[in-house]
């Protein structure tokens, strides 16, 4: 590649990238020149300049505008400003006042600019269906005659028999016939600890086995699995239309039908009616069109969505489109989903209670060395707060997992076993206790010691409760929304009812749905909309996306979050601070304010530029500033919303 062909890809790959930034900028460039060579007196150049602007800049607006008109038998804002440029450039050229040829150009000019800035704001990913694609394995290995064969996960059939070895992703709902495995199954139930399965248990596609290997037998055909609804979940609700999103639609073709049925009867009644000569009548009609033009009344809307978005960037708040900064405003009720969301999402120990004779120190010293060669969640947590505390750990030796019951070896020559109270022979001392936990929602794990093999000899050293920890600002960011007046606060969540019930106790939620799929939460969602229309969805994990896509508005944590709940969401907390979505929902409410005002100064002022152009007080050059004016007013407006 030469030198010189260096900038002229550059171009081209801008071009490509910023279609709509780059014919705003060249029509605005033209606009210039035109103006220039007007102001020198080069009327031809002017001439030729002009019309290029014209081309450039109201192309894509004008193929819009007849699209809609011959297609759809409907008349656009898109065309009712073309036909209010042309008609000041024919005025500009049978009276010989260029400068109008220039005020027609201008008028395409901002409007492509709009266009553009719309463009950005309101573009949305479709990456989340590929997202949730990733999810699945594209093939599964097939158990035949004693042999493995791999087959594209469309060609299983029910009844086939498939391998899933330790740490690979699931490849298709089935069913466990031999084995038993700890699976990660977050991204689909939402639940925060993985799930011990073992022969006779469901799995699901997409979910990730443990330390344990799997035959499975398919039962339902892929594209009946779990992970394949939630994608056409996503797909459904990503694809129905707002009911905003129609309103602005028919509200813009009702005005362009208006304004072009009034102009038509200004060019033609006013000689017959009021006695005006032709010449002022079509004159008049003219202005008409131009100071008819929506300018205004579209940058009533989107600079102010605009600055918005921007505001919100500086404070961590992601929002995909500007109809999403509006809509946040108008929130009624919110759903949250527990597991990453309002809690962190990874267990920890949050108390340990040792038996007579023994300390805190020692239970978890002992507990630690032994889950140090488990892979499970629960005792990545033991180990984890062992080393917070810096302990030294011995060297466990003669380690045997018990399948769905602890784990047990030798530490210092003692026998330490790790697991539930009928694994460890545990006593009556802490029963009590070790029930309260449980009902407040944690994972209570026995420790003992003895020098027998359990369940026999052994001694209760202590119980260490493991839980889900809440995020520090959960229930501040609760009580602030109901402060905000969001009439309704629900969590939803994979969990059990009792850990999903303590959590929302601990934060002030009083209605709580647990123990729910994927599919489960969208109908939640689809209540809560009868009710209070507008509904925001808070949620982490691939589970929640067919959630996030059904809300109202879809708001997803972004550090913590899935990819796929990242671009199903129409707002993203960057930083992963819940508190944040109190500020998104001023924002939004300031943004709304702002719309209105502008929405009514606009509308006022293209009256009153009406009402002078009918009584004969205005001229073009005066409609054209009147209308720029407005224009600038509400744009100016608009931007009020980068402050803080």
């Amino acid at each position: 590649m030469t030198p010189n062909s260096l900038p002229i890809s550059r171009l081209s790959r801008l071009a490509a990238e910023h279609p709509d930034a780059v014919t705003a900028a060249l029509c605005g460039i033209l606009v210039i020149l035109g103006s220039i060579a007007l102001q020198f007196g080069w009327l031809g150049l002017a001439v030729l300049i002009l019309p290029a602007a014209y081309v450039i800049g109201g192309y894509s607006s004008t193929r819009e505008g007849l699209t809609t008109l011959f297609q759809e038998r409907e008349l656009d804002v898109d065309l009712l400003m073309i036909v209010a440029a042309l008609g000041a450039a024919g005025l500009g050229l049978w009276r010989q006042e260029y400068h109008l040829i220039v005020d027609g150009a201008v008028l395409i000019l901002i409007f492509a600019i709009s266009g553009a800035l719309e463009g950005y704001a309101m573009q949305r990913t479709e990456r989340s269906i590929r997202s949730l694609m990733s999810l699945t394995a594209d093939t599964a290995r097939v158990v035949i005659y004693g042999g493995e064969r791999e087959v594209a996960i469309d060609k299983l059939e029910i009844g086939d028999r498939i391998l899933v070895k330790p740490g690979e992703i699931i490849p298709t709902d089935a069913i466990i016939i031999e084995g038993y495995s700890a699976i990660d199954q977050a991204s689909i139930t939402g639940e925060s600890l993985p799930v011990e399965k073992t022969t006779g248990d469901e799995v699901y596609a997409g979910t990730i086995n443990g330390a344990g290997a799997l035959k499975l037998e398919v039962h339902k055909t892929p594209e009946s699995s779990l992970i394949q609804r939630v994608i056409r979940l996503v797909q459904e609700a990503q694809t129905a239309a707002p009911p905003s999103q129609m309103f602005v639609e028919k509200f813009e073709r009702g005005y362009a039908k208006l304004i072009v049925g009034l102009g038509l009867l200004m060019a033609t009644l006013p000689p017959f009616v009021l006695g005006w000569n032709w010449e002022d009548t079509i004159y008049r009609a003219l202005i008409f069109l131009v100071v008819a033009s929506p300018c205004a009344l579209m940058a009533a809307i989107m600079p102010a969505l605009l600055s918005g978005i921007a505001n919100g960037a500086r404070q961590g708040i992601l929002f995909k489109s500007g109809a999403q900064l509006e809509m946040i405003g108008k929130v009624r009720a919110i759903a949250f989903d527990k597991t990453g969301t309002l809690t962190t999402g990874k267990p920890e120990v949050i108390q340990i209670v040792p038996a007579t004779g023994y300390t805190e120190t020692e239970v978890l010293q002992l507990a630690a060395a032994l889950e140090a060669h488990s892979e499970h969640a629960i005792a990545s947590a033991i180990v984890r707060a062992a080393q917070q505390q810096q302990l030294q750990l011995s060297t466990a030796t003669d380690v045997q997992a018990k399948i769905g019951q602890g784990i047990v070896g030798k530490v210092n020559n003692q026998i330490i076993a790790v697991g539930k109270a009928d694994f460890v022979a545990a006593t009556s001392e802490l029963s009590e206790i070790s029930q309260q936990l449980q009902a407040e929602g944690k994972t209570v794990v026995w420790v003992a010691k003895g020098d027998g093999v359990p369940p026999r000899k052994l001694r209760l050293l202590g119980i260490i409760a493991v839980a889900d920890t809440l995020r520090p600002e959960a229930a501040a960011t609760v009580k602030r929304l109901q402060k905000l007046g969001v009439e309704h606060i629900i969590m939803l969540t994979g969990d059990n009812k009792q850990t999903a019930q303590h959590i929302a106790r601990q934060l002030g939620i009083n209605e709580v749905y647990a123990e729910l799929l994927p599919e489960d939460k969208v109908q939640a969602i689809k209540q809560l909309q009868t009710q209070y229309q507008t509904v925001a969805m808070v949620g982490d994990g691939i589970n929640d996306a067919p959630a996030l896509a059904q809300a109202s508005v879809g708001i997803a944590m972004g550090i913590s979050g899935s990819d796929v709940a990242l671009e199903t969401a129409d707002i993203v907390l960057m930083a992963d601070k819940l508190e944040q979505l109190a500020k998104a929902i001023s924002l939004g409410r300031r943004a709304q304010n702002i719309v209105k005002q502008n929405i009514v100064f606009a509308l006022s002022c293209i009256v009153l530029l009406l009402a002078a152009n009918f009584l004969g007080n205005i001229t073009m050059p005066l409609g054209v500033i009147g209308h720029e004016g407005s224009t600038v007013i509400v744009t100016l407006s608009g931007l009020r919303l980068l402050r803080n």
